[in-house]
């Protein structure tokens, strides 16, 4: 998600999930091309399994990219012809590419050739009136004619005209049956479903009917339940790991982020939902938010928030933080 799943934050994940595949933020073509490739593409090896989304609409640059993306050692490039923001729209990209499903093909065939690692694509059950069951089987028949296996399907309907992104996202209903309807008619393929799925349970129920379950918003504001996937939907023998064990992992990431120059809260603003529906969840909030934005903020503020959240409290300014880590 833009703003959101970036390095640090799906770094943090990975302490959660150690099976779970993580993606990028959307970044499109031309800014891989021409920007600094090191601050978009770069990751930390703990990351895999990471797939690099991108964006765009012509072929050869978008195979170009891919293949910088697959040189920085990304597992998976996944082509986003989803997103339905007026940015994206105005860059032809993003949702509106449904309308063209030969040249999404096209541009999926010129990464294939590329690349070694898959190339998968998200997209949403429709755009605008173009949003029948026969839309959507077009549109994948097609994109899978041109190699793609696996889609991951936002079960929402992208509405380009009339309604914002930030409506976009309750408006139209889910209609999940679509998708299972997709899974259905196409067995070969690889379907995953997005859009609405809260908890590992509906997550579950899920997977009955398609092949995996991509989950964003929730898992960005109650980070916790990644904890438990490898557990319950991978069937790994261990116990999933505590709060305080990802909280005291992520430390030394964050003063190794802190010793190149970069600020606490580049970090610490993705882990404030790390207690959600926890006692004291509210006061470790507002003491990171709080503290964290700071120039010169240190690692104490990390470590003092495990102090806050065991004695559900403000520290005082002179408090250094209790806990040893």
């Amino acid at each position: 998600m833009m703003d959101w799943t970036d390095r640090h934050c799906r770094f943090f994940h990975r302490l959660l999930s150690r099976r779970a595949r993580l993606y990028t933020e959307m970044v499109t073509a031309q800014a891989v091309l021409r920007g600094d490739r090191q601050r978009l593409l770069a990751f930390s090896p703990g990351e895999h399994p990471v797939a690099l989304q991108l964006a765009g609409c012509e072929p050869a640059a978008l195979a170009e990219a891919a293949r910088m993306g697959e040189d920085f050692g990304y597992d998976e490039i996944n082509l986003n012809v989803g997103c339905p923001s007026d940015r994206v729209q105005e860059g032809r990209f993003g949702a509106c590419l449904m309308a063209e499903p030969e040249l999404v093909a096209r541009c999926v065939a010129a990464m294939q050739r590329r690349l070694s690692v898959p190339v998968t694509v998200k997209c949403r059950i429709g755009i605008d009136e173009q949003d029948s069951e026969r839309d959507l089987d077009r549109f994948i028949s097609i994109v899978a004619e041109a190699g793609c296996s696996s889609f991951i399907v936002h079960a929402r309907k992208a509405w380009l005209k009339g309604l914002s992104p930030k409506q976009n996202r309750e408006l139209p209903p889910l209609d999940y049956a679509r998708v299972w309807g997709l899974k259905a008619a196409h067995a070969k393929l690889e379907i995953i479903i997005n859009g609405g799925i809260a908890t590992l349970a509906a997550a579950q129920a899920h997977l009955e009917k398609v092949d995996g379950v991509a989950i964003g918003r929730s898992a960005y504001q109650n980070p916790y339940l990644l904890a438990n996937v490898d557990r319950q939907v991978f069937g790994a023998p261990e116990p999933p790991p505590s709060r305080r064990a990802v909280l005291e992992a992520l430390v030394p990431y964050v003063e190794a982020h802190l010793s190149q120059g970069g600020r606490l809260n580049n970090v610490v603003r993705h882990i404030l939902g790390l207690y959600h529906g926890q006692p004291h969840a509210r006061a470790f909030r507002r003491h990171l938010s709080q503290r964290a934005p700071h120039a010169g903020a240190g690692i104490e503020v990390l470590i003092e928030s495990l102090t806050v959240i065991e004695q559900g409290g403000n520290l005082e300014h002179d408090q250094v933080g209790a806990p040893a880590l």
